[in-house]
């Protein structure tokens, strides 16, 4: 009879998963191995194959729950207020998920495209409905729409996001809170300029 799991398996897997996103992260997905993997996690390279087959296993796992933390977040976001309240609250919550995601952040954008289509897709999936969720908060946000710069307003308002995550460093300038509302304001802003100009 196969033994059942571990009552701390789902908490030695995400300690799995955020110490591989910090190897990953700082030494490079493919220059890193399982046994590095495990050295850094502090555990034995027998336990952490206990828990994934594969280097690639672990990837997809540990970017599978970050993008679909990521994606709930966006999801429950905004529900409230007026749509330009409900797009701030939106980008408050996307940045402020980011703080403690970094590293898979970063692991999520150096290695998306290294995985087979058949882990990539489901993982493109949860990327585009964040995508969409983001574009009709945008689109309601603004007075006459985005029409065919929907796609454009979106993905640049994530690239604003990303900014943070690049290169922003700790204990300088903004918080990410304040980052948020700034960000916020320029797309609020830039929205009555794109609709003046169409």
């Amino acid at each position: 009879m196969p033994r059942g799991l571990a009552r701390d398996h789902a908490e030695k897997r995400d300690a799995l998963r955020r110490g591989a996103a910090a190897h990953f992260a700082t030494h490079g997905y493919d220059r890193a191995s399982m046994a590095s993997v495990a050295a850094a996690c502090g555990v034995s390279k027998a336990l952490i194959y206990h828990y994934y087959d594969s280097k690639e296993a672990l990837l997809y796992d540990l970017l599978h729950e970050h993008l679909s933390r990521l994606a709930h977040v966006i999801e429950e976001a905004g529900q409230h207020g007026t749509p330009r309240e409900r797009l701030r609250d939106t980008i408050r919550a996307i940045l402020l998920e980011y703080e403690d995601a970094d590293d898979a952040h970063k692991v999520q954008l150096e290695t998306l495209d290294t995985l087979p289509p058949d882990r990539r897709d489901p993982l493109v999936k949860l990327m585009r409905g964040m995508v969409d969720r983001l574009g009709e908060r945008l689109e309601a946000a603004s007075a006459d729409g985005l029409g065919g710069a929907r796609r454009a307003v979106t993905m640049s308002v994530f690239g604003m996001l990303n900014w943070y995550y690049t290169w922003n460093r700790p204990g300088r300038g903004m918080d990410r809170a304040a980052y948020a509302d700034l960000v916020t304001d320029l797309v609020l802003g830039g929205l009555t300029g794109l609709v003046q100009r169409t």
